[in-house]
């Protein structure tokens, strides 16, 4: 604690991470936006090791666009929008009118909360504004379908039957064995004879399809399973594949079509290749706007940062 001029005790200045055009950025402030974002994030667990670096990177970039784009707002002469914000805090007015720790804490929070929702209500319009783009004319989304032509091509396709053994996954190894054992028994039999694979998918499958005789109907590419998929990729059409483990228990499989990926014609996307082209320009204009708002900021990070505290990574 420092004193002031008439003896009284000042707080100690913050811990700076970085400032922006001379407007500080405390490590409080970064490590309890970097908190934030781990929760976010890595919900899960522990954030993996070469995620560290990138995590923060892309946490101080954020601290420093929203800085410099609340010194935009300013420049241009910006007005928050004032009974979006009166309606907002009428809300929590609302919502904790009956808690006592409100009522108690009310008048001292309010200037903060007004504080806090101005700030988005401005970053909320210089988003708008940084996003801001032309409409593309016709020939640039035509353009546009031909170079990503991937965005409009359905995928290959299958048409599957199957037999699944179910098996709960909490279930002892003995009961997945004897599910094996069981499946292959019934690959043996539909080998010697494959006129059976509708009879024997109605007489012992636990999938929804059984009452169909096991058929699935057309699935894409990447619905499937992976091993299941690896299998099929092997397989000529009508054969029947080996029993294998799947999530639900023990499965089999015949391969009865493959119908290649197709590409949609311009005509039918059209209208999706336009949305999905202004997205993309949006975004381009987003970060190219940022960008310019770099080139002119004078930016300074703290060059020895200590490590996050110990929850960050938790």
């Amino acid at each position: 604690m420092a004193a002031g001029a008439e003896g009284t005790p000042t707080s100690a200045p913050e811990p700076l991470y970085a400032t922006v055009n001379g407007k500080p950025i405390t490590q409080k402030e970064f490590y309890g936006a970097y908190n934030g974002y781990l929760r976010q994030k890595f919900y899960h667990g522990q954030i993996p090791d070469d995620q560290l670096a990138p995590a923060k990177k892309e946490v101080s970039d954020r601290l420093v666009d929203r800085v410099l784009l609340l010194d935009e707002a300013k420049r241009r002469g910006l007005a928050a929008d004032e009974p979006r914000i009166a309606q907002t805090i009428a809300e929590y007015e609302a919502r904790y009118a009956t808690s006592a720790a409100w009522q108690k804490s009310r008048e001292a929070m309010l200037p903060g909360l007004k504080q806090q929702l101005t700030e988005q209500d401005l970053l909320r319009q210089m988003e708008a504004i940084g996003h801001t783009i032309a409409e593309p004319g016709d020939e640039a989304v035509r353009e546009f379908y031909k170079t990503r032509i991937e965005l409009f091509t359905q995928p290959e396709k299958l048409r599957l039957h199957t037999i699944l053994l179910k098996v709960d996954p909490s279930a002892p190894k003995t009961v997945r064995d004897a599910a094996r054992a069981e499946a292959a028994r019934i690959v043996t039999n539909l080998r010697a004879d494959g006129g059976k694979f509708e009879e024997l998918a109605r007489l012992h499958s636990h999938d929804r399809s059984a009452e169909q005789g096991g058929d699935m109907g057309y699935l894409h590419r990447g619905m499937i399973p992976e091993p299941v998929q690896a299998q099929l990729d092997q397989r000529p059409l009508g054969a029947v594949g080996d029993a294998i483990d799947v999530l639900e228990g023990v499965a089999i499989f015949r391969l009865d079509e493959r119908v290649p990926p197709q590409v949609m014609a311009y005509q039918d996307v059209a209208t999706r290749a336009r949305e999905l082209l202004k997205r993309d320009l949006s975004n381009q204009a987003w970060q190219s706007f940022l960008s310019g708002l770099r080139k002119t900021a004078v930016i300074k990070l703290v060059e020895q940062v200590p490590p996050a505290p110990a929850a960050a990574t938790k």
